[in-house]
């Protein structure tokens, strides 16, 4: 599969009625493959492998917070026989669960037999959970027909350059073959196995998720002639993910620093044009669980695991998911209602949304963990990425540091023309004004194609709107 419309898979429409049907069984009810999906079904990553073969300059996996979220963070290793009870207990206890992977905390890859193992333990006792892995690609063309034998359909391959220079400045070694490889040679080598397994993945109808980690003065010159390649070879979806800040890494030490939040949706429509890109991305940690955006992997650590009572059930499953279908399906059909032919565009705007899931405007302004951030025009909304933010909000009382956070989460919002949450309070609220955003709180629990469309035509256009049917 040579990679989808690039105006429709991962990204806005999720009309994915152009893919063969087989294609679709596989991403349609996948939060990764499937922007519409993440809305309504989780993952889950178990940490088996805690191994690894590469060293990378803005990787540190020792460090671990159980609020900390990115990848390579884990706070329990597992065996494969834990992983798979805690799979089937997250399944019954998440019942969105559509998708298991292993990220590491290492690579799967450079551990084998527990990667293994756990697929294997997972895909006897739940077979209608899909299989995913995540690697570095090192030796990924080794283990192509192992994968393709426990019907691991989707394999994400992180590969950050198309030179062995640039490359060289990621990677200070790798280790192959059992020898330690260093500086280019060490490049060389990765790149070239990368892209092999790539190829080789392709040739077995394996869907590939490319993830790039972007670090503008690293490979920021370089992405999008990687994009351009990757989907040439075949891959499906380019992930281009901000560099991650990590204590202790190399590039931390060195002063290197991330992407704003402009420059990665500038990146991002460089590449759009030359592949299907996923923006609904949130660099999960080695053992996240539940939609994306959420972690609740704390309500399933080994000790509570040890008193959960497991009875898996794939047919009460299967109904949870055709009623979620449904939904899924009412939701597609009003949203081509709201936004109508037109051959002018209008003005595009940018709007932050606060939201918990299930595509609604579900979240309060002061305790939003993230925004989503839309382009709006006459013509529809167009999902562009997430951005994190501190909540402003502690309480009911107080605001601790309340200031300083909202500085905070205006300077990343200062592009935006308006915020639509579920609530926002007076004093962000006489700020915000002051900055000339816009808050929108009179479309709490609309879904958001709708709270968008009624802001746009209300305050963009300066129409009529009817009142809505929270009564707004």
């Amino acid at each position: 599969m040579s990679g989808c419309h690039s105006k429709q898979c991962g990204l806005g429409s999720d009309d994915l009625s152009f893919l063969p049907e087989d294609i679709r069984r596989k991403v349609e009810n996948h939060p990764c493959y499937s922007q519409e999906a993440h809305h309504f079904y989780a993952r889950m990553h178990v940490a088996v492998a805690p191994a690894c073969n590469i060293q990378c300059n803005y990787c540190n996996r020792k460090y671990d917070c159980a609020n900390e979220s990115r990848p390579g963070v884990v706070s329990e290793l597992l065996t494969p026989e834990e992983a798979a009870k805690k799979v089937l207990a997250v399944a019954m206890e998440i019942p969105q669960l559509t998708v298991v992977g292993i990220a590491g905390p290492g690579d799967p890859l450079a551990n084998p037999e527990r990667t293994f193992r756990t697929f294997e333990l997972i895909k006897e006792k739940a077979p209608d959970i899909k299989l995913c892995l995540s690697t570095n690609g090192l030796v990924l063309d080794k283990y192509i027909n192992k994968i393709k034998d426990l019907e691991i359909d989707h394999v994400t391959i992180t590969i950050n350059a198309v030179s062995v220079d640039t490359a060289s400045k990621i990677y200070p070694w790798i280790f192959y073959n059992h020898r330690r490889y260093r500086d280019k040679e060490a490049a060389k080598i990765l790149l070239e196995k990368q892209y092999e397994g790539l190829q080789a993945c392709v040739e077995n109808g394996i869907l590939v998720k490319v993830n790039t980690v972007f670090v503008p003065e690293i490979n920021g010159e370089e992405i999008p002639e990687l994009s351009k390649k990757v989907r040439s070879m075949g891959a499906f979806l380019h992930n281009i993910m901000p560099y991650v800040e990590g204590e202790g890494t190399a590039f931390s030490k060195a002063g290197i620093r991330p992407p704003t939040p402009q420059e990665l949706k500038e990146m991002q429509e460089k590449c759009e044009g030359n592949m299907n890109l996923m923006r609904h991305c949130r660099q999960c940690r080695a053992d996240a669980i539940g939609l994306l955006g959420e972690d609740r992997g704390q309500e399933f650590t080994k000790d509570k695991l040890s008193k959960i009572n497991i009875n898996y059930d794939p047919n009460w499953r299967k109904q949870i998911h055709e009623e979620i279908e449904k939904e899924r399906e009412k939701l597609r059909k009003a949203r081509e209602l709201l936004f109508g032919e037109t051959e002018n565009e209008g003005p595009k705007v940018l709007v932050a949304v606060a939201s918990k899931g299930n595509m609604l405007v579900n979240e309060h302004f002061g305790t939003a963990k993230e925004f989503l951030i839309y382009e709006v025009s006459a013509k529809g909304a167009k999902f562009i990425h997430h951005r994190k933010v501190t909540p402003y909000c502690h309480g009911s009382i107080s605001c601790l540091e309340g200031e300083n956070i909202l500085e905070d989460t205006i300077a990343k919002l200062s592009d935006c023309k308006a915020i639509i949450a579920a609530k926002i309070g007076f004093e962000p609220r006489d700020v915000l004004k002051q900055r000339n955003i816009d808050c929108v709180d009179e479309f709490a629990y609309l879904s958001i194609d709708e709270a968008l469309a009624r802001y746009y035509k209300k305050y963009v256009l300066k129409e009529e709107v009817p009142v809505g049917t929270n009564g707004g």
